[in-house]
């Protein structure tokens, strides 16, 4: 079967790569419970769950690296079924691996050659990934940050339709992140579909188009990161007379909570709302701030059970 083109991805949004009910068991154990997902091209999936949760598992179950129960197409077919998966999928799982004492052009040389990729596509990986400078480092003596920029070269070989990385923020400097963030972005954005694991919340926040939740092996929840500020944002109000919204607030169908010091918390109805309520009812506002749900809040509401003691 010849290989998918990110633009070709790009025809077929929702539907690039999809996991169906995978499961995965160790020693009589659920680890992956019945995992579904879906990777649209165009745009960047975060895979959220705690360390522990079965992100990279999924992922090996995904790419057919262990096996389980369930199944994963890529763009309608098993990965198997492609002729050249290079082209399909580039997996960055830790960095890069090979010989330590393999300067990082050679490394990728023979990557390329193993996945019937031409030479010269080696000098254009590590032009994108900024290592040109450094193509006769040795894979030891990479940093963190270049070690991560070595991996997604080698993932970029085939230039590949999706692209898998698995938690690859971890240890880097404000300055590799601000450059990861930016490299992923430009890739979804020619049409690829991205799929990024993490824990880093606050960073996802920034990077990710849509995520799924794991929670002890089983999808929670997936959603847009775009509706986290349409899911229950929190108005904070301050007035003398702040009890007397409480009645018009619940009358609209939102929910009201006394803060003390004249505070008052309100979900489920917006800032203008809020403020249009009060001016009805003559009532001084000192304060009125909406502060929208963050990814943190919204990851800690859906994967609660997580942090249980079982």
């Amino acid at each position: 079967m010849a290989e998918p083109t990110a633009a070709a991805a790009g025809s077929a949004p929702g539907a690039a790569v999809r996991a169906e009910d995978l499961t995965w068991l160790r020693r009589g154990k659920r680890i992956v419970d019945g995992v579904t997902l879906d990777v649209p091209a165009g745009v960047v999936t975060g895979f959220l769950g705690a360390n522990g949760a079965g992100k990279t598992t999924t992922l090996r179950l995904m790419l057919g690296l262990i096996t389980g129960q369930g199944r994963t197409t890529y763009f309608g077919s098993p990965l198997e079924h492609w002729r050249d998966p290079a082209r399909v999928v580039g997996v960055v799982m830790g960095g890069v691996a090979g010989h330590p004492r393999h300067t990082v052009a050679a490394h990728l040389r023979m990557v390329a050659a193993g996945a019937g990729v031409a030479d010269n596509r080696v000098e254009e990986v590590l032009e994108r990934v900024g290592l040109t400078a450094t193509t006769g480092k040795r894979l030891e003596e990479l940093s963190l940050g270049m070690a991560q920029r070595a991996g997604i070269a080698q993932a970029l070989l085939g230039d590949p339709a999706a692209l898998f990385l698995d938690e690859p923020a971890n240890g880097l400097d404000p300055h590799s992140i601000r450059w990861l963030r930016d490299t992923l972005r430009q890739l979804a954005e020619e049409g690829k579909a991205v799929l990024v694991s993490s824990h880093l919340l606050a960073e996802m926040q920034h990077l990710a188009d849509r995520v799924v939740v794991l929670a002890r092996g089983r999808v929670v929840a997936q959603t847009a990161v775009g509706d986290l500020a349409r899911m229950g944002a929190e108005v904070t109000v301050q007035s003398p007379r702040v009890a007397d919204l409480a009645e018009a607030v619940r009358t609209l169908g939102g929910t009201f909570r006394l803060l003390g010091d004249g505070r008052a918390s309100i979900r489920g109805i917006s800032r203008f709302q809020t403020g249009d309520l009060a001016a009805e009812r003559g009532i001084p506002l000192h304060w009125l701030d909406e502060k929208a749900l963050s990814l943190e809040d919204y990851y800690l509401s859906v994967a609660e059970e997580e942090f249980r003691i079982p």
